[in-house]
């Protein structure tokens, strides 16, 4: 059984291209990025005590447990994910995976 795990970012629209390149390089076999707005930002200053501008990239990346942690330092360094206000950065283990068969680097879990 492969354990695989989804990175998901959520950072400022217009740097989530570089922030894949460079995921890519640290060993990443690909990633799917997504458009968002946030709401509740007044909300969210106030229990992360960081500022959060509404439009967002989302960026999911699925990939073996054992590849994650260069996978991740790469992003948090590209995204400059240690400033404050930058951007979110958390991993989740992913379960049921289908569709990935075809794909290089991840196999499907056997059933």
């Amino acid at each position: 059984m492969l354990n695989v795990v989804s990175i998901i970012v959520i950072i400022e629209r217009g740097k989530a291209d570089y922030v894949v390149k460079k995921a890519k390089e640290a060993g990443a076999q690909g990633a799917t990025i997504l458009y968002g707005r946030g709401t509740g930002t007044h909300e969210a200053h106030k229990l992360f005590n960081i500022h959060i501008e509404s439009s967002k990239e989302i960026i999911i990346i699925l990939s073996e447990k054992a590849k994650v942690k260069p996978i991740y330092d790469a992003i948090v360094e590209a995204g400059k994910l240690n400033d404050p206000g930058t951007g979110i950065i958390f991993t989740v283990p992913i379960e049921n995976l289908l569709g990935l068969r075809h794909r290089n680097g991840i196999q499907e879990l056997d059933q």
